[in-house]
């Protein structure tokens, strides 16, 4: 009998790019890649691929022309954006600001909160949702990493009752980029409105995996990236209440944010700025990366989430059955291995320097995985305890601070076009390697640690 879930009423992965790619191995041989880092960047879905590639030949400047292929952009654009709306269940009057990223889309935020607002994140937050609010006139409050839910809301009522009066913001993951936990969102939601603070959500990992309804959850801005959402072409979201947005300064001045610019008769320049989204996409938008987000979000609804969350969450299980039977790793968690989570899942391997570890399963299995600090090097340091990577004949020390050695962990991440047979292949690889060892040698090069033209 298998130790594997049952696969009988889980769906097929949806058709990504890149599925049959095939890259060399260091052996010389070559071997279908295995891309077990989605958290970093997931591969295009081939509906997404080919609903630009329709698009393309019709490509025109949006807002700017009277042109049939302009005004086709026009409307194409702004379809999207109402697409993005329905796909993250807004309120009436929300706004959808197309941006670059989950990044760019909460330094916008953090540039349009009113002045003294008082910032409370989490420090297991990613640097994208930890860093932005240091830019501005604003007081940041950074509250330590959580062990259960329970600690994360309470120490939120507990810093939110002791602040002082004024605009409040709290800041928080929906999925962890590190661990993959899903955190306690509606919870958190409850809490900041009860002390009069609003919340914004990073569902740069939720969104990919869960559904996210603004409405049910209660937050009151959400923000992700279309490349973890199975969309190429650098665009992003920021959506959610809208009179903060139109109470600032917009985010970049220039064509598209003004509605008129006259000149004074002292010289100076006058400014009205649009009010509504336009006002913070100045410049010629990226249509073509706002028209895969809502090409993404279109096919991950038809699917359905109840289908994808089902098959993710049975790639979760068949994944952490493989590594439970795999003693010396070590799986990262803040609130217990029995805590739901996406298909994301750190791990570090006793007597393995993680960087010699994931160059392995490159260059001798054709796996990628990610390794280091994932960009939450606060939350990853808390996770490891201090626990210093293993010497090794390569290793990277990134990130270390002065007089501690190297700290770093692997990373696999996954999700709706995962094949069965790659998280297979990933735990057998991490079998062997434990067991084997590597079968070449390895040297530092660049900062990465890379296989030598040696056997080991």
């Amino acid at each position: 009998m298998s130790a594997y879930p049952n696969t009988s009423t889980v769906c097929q992965p949806l058709a990504v790019l890149g599925r049959d790619v095939e890259v060399p191995l260091v052996s010389g041989a070559k071997v279908t890649y295995a891309a077990l880092d989605y958290a970093a960047s997931a591969p295009a879905l081939q509906r997404v691929w080919d609903d630009v590639a329709a698009y393309a030949p019709y490509y025109g400047s949006v807002h700017r022309g009277a042109g049939y292929l302009s005004q086709l952009s026009t409307d194409l654009f702004e379809q999207s954006r109402a697409t993005v709306a329905e796909f993250l269940d807004l309120r009436e009057d929300d706004q959808v600001v197309f941006t670059r990223a989950t990044t760019d889309s909460l330094n916008l935020l953090a540039g349009v909160l009113p002045a003294g607002t008082r910032v409370f994140a989490f420090e297991t937050e990613h640097h994208a949702s930890l860093l932005p609010w240091r830019k501005h006139d604003l007081t940041v409050s950074y509250l330590r990493a959580p062990r259960s839910p329970e600690e994360a809301v309470a120490a939120l009522e507990e810093a939110l009752a002791g602040s002082v009066p004024g605009p409040k913001l709290v800041c928080v993951t929906g999925a962890s980029n590190v661990t993959g936990e899903i955190w306690p969102v509606r919870e958190l939601a409850a809490t900041a409105h009860r002390h009069g603070a609003r919340i914004v959500l990073d569902a740069a990992q939720l969104a990919p995996h869960h559904p996210v309804s603004v409405r049910e959850l209660d937050v009151d801005w959400v923000a992700f990236s279309g490349h973890k959402l199975y969309a190429p072409f650098g665009a992003g979201v920021l959506a959610g209440r809208g009179d903060w947005l139109d109470a600032a300064e917009p985010y970049l001045a220039g064509g598209g944010a003004s509605r008129t610019v006259a000149r004074e008769t002292d010289g100076s320049v006058a400014v009205e700025w649009h009010r509504g989204p336009q006002r913070h996409e100045a410049g010629s938008p990226n249509v073509i990366g706002a028209y895969a987000i809502a090409s993404a979000c279109r096919a991950l609804g038809e699917v359905g989430f109840d289908a994808l969350v089902a098959r993710e969450q049975y790639l979760i299980d068949r994944l952490r059955t493989g590594l439970a039977g795999i003693p010396q790793v070590r799986v990262l968690t803040l609130f217990g291995e029995e805590h739901p989570r996406v298909g994301v899942l750190s791990f570090v391997v006793q007597g393995w320097n993680s960087s010699h570890f994931s160059a392995a399963l490159s260059a001798e299995y054709g796996i990628g995985v990610r390794d280091g600090l994932f960009c939450a090097h606060p939350l990853v340091r808390t996770l490891l305890g201090g626990e210093a990577a293993a010497p090794s004949e390569c290793g990277a020390p990134e990130a270390s601070l002065p007089g501690e050695r190297s700290l770093n962990a692997i990373r696999v991440s996954f999700g709706a076009g995962t094949p069965d047979e790659h998280v297979d292949r990933f735990v057998e690889a991490v079998r062997e390697l434990v067991t084997d060892g590597a079968q070449w040698s390895y040297r530092t090069e660049g900062g990465r640690c890379v296989p030598d033209t040696r056997r080991a």
